[in-house]
């Protein structure tokens, strides 16, 4: 998300290699050994799981898999419940603040995951994510949290260091339940910016100040996750640092900085070499890179840069596309098929309410459009993938 409101939410090169290097290494080993021969392997078995699961699904299961739908950390409405199980949604996050634990929060994720749909007789497991920065975009905490600083904080430490507690907090998320963290933010704000910038900045929510820094300790982070094995979202491609505006409560939110050489790209392009499984897009506008389009709904955002340019393969998931106010002038419909028809995943919305429509929306476009259905295939089969590697499928 680009802000906490709504959810009251050695540093040299040297330093930068050993990240990353570390990173790629524990990708490998977590998911199947130590080769990179063994990793291509574990990625094919995935695929083939998906594309098992895919088959037996109705049109209906896998528009489903489309969506991440808020529910509330401590007590879910029945309604929303209710409103992914009849429109079989596919993940969830957990939203608002919790100081519950990790055994009370463990509760409300089973009783989630208890309505996941079935494929022949198996179930597809739900993916279940929340906003586990640091700071003040911590939405879990209480008995079993630990409470964690944020991110300006967490990046003046060694890389050691965080990535060392970020494997204890990931342990800790797993141990409610969790699968996905939407963390950690990759944006580079700028010292002259600071706490100016709105989304970012305002919250310390930024590793640091330059692209060096950012890189290594986001990318600290994210290992220590997959250590543990806890899925990560780095977000909000291409970067919020160089706004003023904050995409959540504001509208016409424009970066007239960032190109697609920028170097405050870098911290992005170092998380999917290193293997990241989830980008999460900004809603601002990038009048550099396409000055037509929000990020969200911009083909030249998410298909030519992300992953033509830097050869992104995994799922790329939305900001909150349910009632931010950056999206607000398109109906929700809109929201969803735009996102899906500019090379989009995954849509989240907080606001479970929105789903309907969206669905809705999206089926409608199925309905005509042969290009549509077919980006719409291929984007279950990237979040199915995804769910392969994080075992909520069962193919065996």
């Amino acid at each position: 998300m680009a802000t906490p409101v709504r959810r009251p939410a050695g540093r040299g090169p040297g330093a930068r290699r050993t990240a990353v290097g570390l990173a790629t290494t524990l990708l490998a080993v977590g998911a199947c050994g130590a080769t990179a021969a063994g990793e291509e392997a574990h990625r094919e078995t995935n695929a083939a799981c998906a594309d098992r699961v895919y088959t037996g699904m109705t049109q209906a299961q896998r528009v489903g898999q489309l969506f991440m739908g808020g529910i509330a950390a401590t007590h879910p409405s029945s309604t929303d419940l209710r409103t992914l199980r009849t429109y079989h949604v596919g993940s969830v996050m957990l939203t608002g603040r919790s100081s519950a634990g990790t055994a009370a929060t463990k509760k409300v994720v089973d009783g989630a995951r208890a309505q996941a749909d079935t494929v022949a007789g198996k179930r597809v497991g739900l993916l279940v994510s929340t906003d586990q920065e640091g700071g003040q975009v911590q939405v879990l905490s209480g008995p079993g949290f630990s409470v964690m600083p944020n991110a300006l904080t967490q990046g003046s430490w060694s890389t050691a260091t965080l990535r060392s507690r970020a494997e204890t907090w990931a342990k800790q998320l797993k141990a409610a339940g969790l699968d996905l963290n939407l963390a950690p933010v990759a944006d580079v704000v700028p010292a002259s910016l600071g706490t100016r910038n709105a989304p970012i900045g305002r919250y310390y929510r930024e590793y640091g100040h330059t692209p060096s820094v950012v890189t290594s300790h986001s990318g600290a982070f994210a290992a220590g996750f997959y250590k543990a094995g806890v899925l990560t979202t780095v977000k909000h491609f291409p970067g919020l640092g160089q706004v003023i505006g904050n995409t959540d409560t504001t509208a016409n939110v424009v970066d007239s900085v960032t190109t697609p050489t920028s170097a405050s790209l870098a911290p992005f392009r170092s998380a999917i070499t290193a293997g990241s499984p989830f980008v999460m897009i900004s809603s601002a506008k990038y009048t550099k890179i396409d000055s037509k389009h929000l990020a969200a709904f911009s083909p030249t955002v998410i298909n030519s840069l992300l992953r033509t340019k830097f050869g992104f393969k995994g799922v790329v998931i939305s900001d909150d596309l349910g009632q931010a106010v950056a999206v607000r002038s398109y109906t929700p419909a809109q929201r969803a098929v735009n996102f899906l028809s500019a090379g989009g995943d995954m849509v989240l919305t907080v606001k479970a309410s929105a789903i309907p429509a969206m669905v809705q929306g999206v089926q409608a476009k199925m309905a005509t459009d042969a290009s549509f259905r077919t980006k719409v295939a291929a984007s279950v089969h990237r979040v199915l993938t995804a769910k392969a590697s994080a075992r909520k499928l069962t193919c065996t």
